[in-house]
């Protein structure tokens, strides 16, 4: 079915209505439903979902609802993520309004006989506060403060039906643009909007689309990145699975205003299920008429070819993964020229990745005053978190620009698991900082992180708590960053290895007070000459850490020891007067480092001793075994 018409396409959404009214309708549970609507169950499809049992807990639904005779009045969807992945799997059942968590595939007949044929709520599936204990089967206090727009319909709409895309207003956006608007306008829309790219260094969207349209040249292309490659980082991955038509048309969209014909999704290959809901999107938008020649009727004709990623971070920076695409190897260039002029195959080209993208059609539709009006004076509108590690409420979290770490992490996030102490909130994925307590009602924004030593990035927001060694936590991401350097320019290939092999040191309680100063001097010269943004931002950990956390490198080179008993080199096991002869630990131990005979203090071989914590766990006498 081609749509010839922007008439066409407002029709196709009239009758597409119909499919998303029972989730737009509110009843209780027990009450006749309004007009005799089609209960729909979401079954939560992301990607933490998907691995702890989704698609079975889907499946078993439809098996008992056909067993049943009930398939006609309760339809099963496994839309995208809900973004509370710390509760999944998750089922939210609509007109009802009532959301389950920590759902089975073992709950499906309870959930089906007490919610669909008795009319009463699953009680110990509904979410309990973990603090008053109160259970809530709508409005979830951790989607209290968020703002969704890259998200608006992740894990709404069915993400392979492009009809309840487009009856969430989906390709209007395109249609105003192609109709409404000349290139031009479309570009001062975005300027006006204040929207920065999402994908980290923050450039102003429109500056950028501008840019690549005033360079002549008889081909210009549009790349989406969605090579999401930051540990603990999922915000592309969400969009893609869950709302694959926004990042179409918003290309399509970028396509008409800087004058492309052609755009390419560089897409990491680990994303299968993003992949093939992509491929499942381009051919749907060419069955309708919204990819290809002549799109609506108009001159304005626009493809869209996927290429894949083989997994290496440095593609993330863009002329890297312009380099990828054209078959070449995936190393970053000296700029300038910027690939608004010189890009994929010396053509201009405009790169965004995928939550910028995901911004622009509500932008159109909605005006640039509607999304300047959200977030700060400099950074406009919402962001997108992967909130994880030591915090209750793991997830995908969508916030206003300016709202603080402290709302996010203990409002939102729910506070630090087993009520341990917060120490530090590490930002921007291995480029980023790490943030500490003083700091924690910061506003997130572009410029507020940068003065406190951190970035935006992509938006990994991972948590760290008393029992996260800082100097093993710089090691860890200096590691990553040494793994993933090109080998192009010597200051990264060089510089990163030399970083974390002072840091090894350190954690191994052979470093020195002179190693911090050479470290510290070594982390500003790769700032100033590496070749590309991985380069620059690999030492951010280390300063931030050396920064805020002195005291702990203080105690690993000076007093032997980590704070926190993580670096098992600093680690000393030692058999207290308690012990009262068992021996289970000398069974255990698997290097035989542990002497002593039935009813008698053993005796630990601490040359020997691999610090791997076996003893303490088999100890019978609590405080027997001291790890210090």
């Amino acid at each position: 079915m081609k749509l010839k018409n922007t008439d066409a396409l407002n029709a196709l959404q009239a009758q597409s209505l119909k499919l998303l009214e029972s989730r737009r309708a509110i009843d209780s549970v027990g009450t006749k439903h309004a007009q005799g609507l089609v209960r729909h169950v979401m079954v939560c499809g992301g990607p933490g979902c998907h691995s702890s049992g989704s698609p079975r807990i889907a499946e078993c639904l439809e098996e008992e609802l056909n067993r049943l005779g009930l398939s006609d009045q309760i339809k099963v969807f496994q839309p995208g993520c809900f973004g509370f992945c710390e509760k999944g799997p998750m089922i939210e059942i609509f007109p009802d309004n009532v959301t389950y968590c920590e759902v089975s595939a073992e709950d499906v007949t309870t959930i089906v006989e007490e919610h669909f044929i008795h009319g009463k709520q699953v009680e110990h599936l509904l979410f309990m506060d973990p603090n008053t204990k109160e259970r809530f089967a709508t409005k979830l206090p951790f989607y209290d403060g968020q703002l969704r727009i890259a998200l608006r319909n992740v894990g709404y709409i069915a993400p392979e039906n492009i009809l309840e895309y487009i009856a969430a207003d989906g390709y209007q956006a395109l249609a105003k643009v192609l109709f409404q608007m000349t290139p031009m306008e479309v570009i001062d829309v975005l300027k006006v909007s204040g929207l920065r790219g999402r994908g980290g260094a923050g450039f102003p969207t429109g500056s950028k689309w501008e840019f690549t349209r005033k360079n002549q040249a008889d081909q210009r292309y549009i790349i989406c990145n969605a090579d999401e490659g930051d540990p603990g980082a999922f915000m592309d991955r969400s969009v893609l699975e869950g709302d694959p038509h926004s990042v179409l048309e918003a290309m399509l969209i970028a396509g008409a205003a800087i004058g492309a014909s052609e755009g390419f999704i560089y897409v990491r290959a680990e994303y299968p299920a993003a992949i093939h809901r992509l491929k499942v999107a381009i051919a749907q938008a060419h069955e309708y008429g919204l990819l290809g020649k002549r799109i609506l009727g108009s001159d304005f004709s626009f493809d869209i070819e996927l290429k894949y990623g083989a997994g290496a971070f440095v593609c993330g920076e863009e002329t890297a993964l312009i380099h990828s695409i054209e078959g070449a190897r995936g190393e970053p260039s000296v700029k300038p020229p910027f690939p608004a002029e010189k890009g994929l195959w010396g053509k201009p080209t405009c790169v965004n990745n995928v939550e910028t993208l995901a911004n622009i059609p509500p932008i159109i539709l909605k005006g640039a005053a509607w999304f300047a009006a959200i977030g700060t004076e400099k950074s406009k509108g919402t962001k997108v978190f992967a909130l994880a590690g030591k915090v209750n409420n793991v997830g995908l979290v969508e916030v206003p620009m300016g709202t603080t770490l402290r709302q996010i992490i203990f409002d939102i996030g729910g506070g630090i698991k087993q009520r341990k102490t917060f120490k530090a909130a590490q930002t921007g994925g291995p480029s980023g900082g790490c943030i500490p307590t003083k700091y924690l009602d910061s506003p997130i924004d572009y410029e507020s992180l940068a003065s406190i030593g951190s970035m935006m990035g992509s938006g990994g927001l991972i948590v760290l708590d008393e029992d996260d060694c800082m100097v093993n936590i710089a090691r860890f991401f200096q590691e990553f960053t040494m793994d993933e350097s090109c080998g192009r320019c010597t200051a990264c290939r060089v510089g990163t290895k030399r970083l974390y092999e002072i840091l090894t040191k350190i954690t191994e309680g052979k470093g020195t007070l002179e190693d911090l100063d050479k470290m510290e001097k070594l982390c500003r010269i790769i700032k100033d000459t590496a070749l590309c943004g991985l380069g620059q931002s690999a030492p951010n950990p280390i300063l931030s850490t050396l920064k805020y956390f002195r005291e702990e490198y203080i105690a690993h080179v000076v007093d032997k020891t980590c704070p926190a008993g993580v670096c098992k080199s600093l680690l000393k096991y030692e058999i207290t007067d308690k012990c009262v002869g068992c021996t289970l630990c000398v069974k255990k131990c698997p290097m035989h480092c542990i002497t002593g005979t039935s009813k008698k203090r053993h005796i630990i071989d601490q040359e020997r001793c691999l610090k791997c914590g076996a003893c303490m766990e088999q100890c019978r006498v609590v405080g027997a075994i001291i790890c210090h």
